[in-house]
């Protein structure tokens, strides 16, 4: 039987490969299912510091596979799925990486949008073909878009379900690296080493506050700030970066919590 979705962890760095090659990784039923499931697995487990977000087979993801017959099960069901998986993986708690190496058109880029940062080689293509299989933007796409792209290039990319290469996608602020197909593993690797090794209270915060920070007010965003800066000096994380600064060595990052107990003396 084939595994629709490996799921491997090295150095604190998880990588979630969706695996049928032979659909381009449409992602099915099954698929969806299985990456909510890993995204939660992920979410909740204290040792992943990073995830990337891949496919095999030459391919990011095709979308959502529309070769098999529509079930008898309300659409509005089918989605909920699709919401799940993308509000899991939007607010996973560590830095995220899309590696895309072939087409990611529909859901598949929205997933990979999805992720905090996105790497693609030459080879990459990518499209909101919605509009030619007659439907309207899900995965998070209508969200997304308009604030990484402006809202008239948005409009743009979905009703005229226009395919892009890899350097007209990082023009438009939609790939963050166009890397060369040969060195593209080697330059993940470094990218999740160094993502992974930071403080992990710090960067879930930092991510969490750029994510929010554009539908906020600027007074709301200092008011956040000082919220999430006041948990991180509870961590022994900044102590460590003081302590590694003097020493003249790398910090030992662990996100581990620091506040001294109260002792009988306290007062």
């Amino acid at each position: 039987m084939t595994v629709l979705l490996t799921s491997d962890t090295s150095a604190g760095v998880r990588t979630l490969t969706l695996n049928r090659p032979d659909r381009r990784n449409a992602i099915d039923g099954e698929l969806w299912e299985a990456l909510a499931t890993a995204l939660r697995e992920a979410g909740g487990d204290r040792s992943v510091r990073a995830l990337v977000l891949t496919g095999a087979g030459g391919a990011f993801c095709s979308g959502a596979d529309i070769s098999r017959p529509v079930t008898d099960r309300h659409p509005l069901h089918r989605m909920r799925t699709l919401t799940e998986v993308t509000l899991l993986l939007h607010e996973l708690p560590f830095p995220t990486l899309a590696k895309v190496t072939g087409v990611a058109v529909g859901a598949g880029w929205n997933l990979a949008l999805g992720c905090d940062l996105v790497v693609a080689t030459p080879q990459a293509r990518f499209a909101q073909i919605f509009a030619r299989r007659g439907l309207s933007l899900d995965c998070g796409g209508s969200w997304l878009l308009p604030k990484l792209v402006g809202l008239q290039q948005a409009k743009r990319l979905a009703l005229l379900a226009e395919t892009i290469d890899a350097e007209q996608a990082r023009a438009l602020n939609l790939v963050t690296w166009v890397v060369a197909a040969d060195k593209v593993d080697a330059f993940v690797d470094d990218l999740t080493a160094r993502l992974a090794s930071g403080a992990p209270v710090a960067l879930a915060q930092t991510k969490a506050l750029l994510d929010e920070g554009a539908d906020r007010t600027l007074r709301d965003a200092l008011a956040n700030e000082a919220r999430a800066q006041a948990v991180n000096f509870a961590t022994a994380d900044v102590w460590e970066a003081y302590t590694a600064f003097a020493d003249g060595r790398e910090p030992r990052f662990t996100g581990r919590w620091a506040v001294p107990r109260r002792t009988e003396n306290d007062t």
